[in-house]
């Protein structure tokens, strides 16, 4: 193998492992714009994976499971509203509540209903997303350079691969080029003024929340029956707490979110690559090495090192109208 299949097999592959870094951190830019500090990323993105699996796996259907992913996200993500926008609770305490009781049902139920340890069975594949092999993909593979790029890289992904780098020009539309986005990020920075002109706070933290639902749907579908073929426990692994670093790293911006999102994912791609392989001067480095490198930048990243990410200003701060 030549350099330039290792440069393709390992873009290839950074591509499909930042997908649900992508949904998920857009999820968080959403939320976290408005004011809302959503550490349940976690639990959403587990919780919607475990959906997805069970419908997906009764239904044959992948759409159906899709839709039930979304729907479980969004449930949650409206428990963490009434919590945090209803109630003024503590936000950070919700989400970790989210993230733990997520964590434990999905095995409860999992063992329970298929009897598996935890784990839903193996889905067919009507009910995965199945990959798009583009226009011109076979005749194109064997020109050089491009043709393994245009084959392997952006032919052959699912249509949810397609779907996360379409959500960052549209995030980017919706937040900057609307009055929902405008009254959005308004609210995470004076939610005061946004009261004082008439217009609900709460209602638009909710439809905030409700987006960060919809989007972690999308991410954990994605894990259980795109990436993967079925649910299997915690498969989330921490990647909600890997896309919230990414928002962070990223200052909750839609473009640069993308960008630090591809950045852990080729770390991921990377230790996978490493597996048994001989590094020069060093020998065999022992897997687990690579495998620490996206928390390492993670705690780089959220210790500030990397620049200063001020969050916006009304973030993580309950909401109370002044009489």
């Amino acid at each position: 193998m030549d350099y330039y299949e290792i440069f393709i097999s390992i873009l290839a592959s950074t591509i499909r492992l930042s997908i649900p870094l992508i949904f998920t951190a857009l999820a968080g830019l959403f939320s976290e714009r408005a004011g809302i500090f959503d550490i349940g990323l976690e639990g959403k993105m587990l919780g919607s994976a475990f959906a997805a699996a069970c419908i997906a796996y009764l239904t044959d259907s992948a759409w159906l499971g899709l839709g039930a992913g979304v729907v479980c996200s969004v449930a949650l993500s409206l428990v963490h509203g009434f919590a945090s926008i209803t109630n003024r609770g503590n936000q950070i305490v919700s989400g970790v509540a989210i993230n733990f009781f997520i964590a434990g049902i999905t095995i409860v139920l999992g063992q329970a209903w298929f009897g598996q340890g935890g784990r839903t069975p193996q889905l067919a594949p009507e009910a995965r997303f199945a990959p798009i092999i583009l226009p011109g993909a076979d005749a194109l593979h064997d020109i050089p350079i491009v043709g393994p790029l245009y084959a392997s890289v952006i032919s052959g992904n699912n249509i949810l691969t397609y779907l996360a780098f379409l959500a960052v020009p549209f995030s980017w539309w919706v937040l900057y080029r609307t009055r929902f986005g405008l009254r959005l990020r308004a609210v995470g920075e004076n939610p005061g003024a946004v009261d004082t002109a008439g217009i609900s706070v709460a209602w638009l933290r909710y439809r905030a929340v409700m987006c960060a639902g919809i989007l972690c749907g999308f991410s954990g579908t994605y894990l259980a029956i795109a990436q993967s073929a079925a649910f299997i426990k915690d498969m989330s692994a921490g990647k909600g707490y890997i896309a919230l670093a990414a928002l962070v790293f990223a200052k909750w911006k839609p473009v640069p979110v993308m960008f630090a999102c591809l950045l852990f994912g080729f770390l991921d791609a990377l230790a996978n690559f490493m597996q048994g392989k001989q590094v020069p001067l060093v020998g065999e480095v022992p897997v687990q090495v690579f495998q620490a490198l996206p928390y390492i930048l993670t705690c780089i990243l959220l210790a500030g090192f990397i620049g200063v990410a001020i969050p916006p200003k009304a973030g993580g701060v309950p909401y109370t109208k002044e009489r």
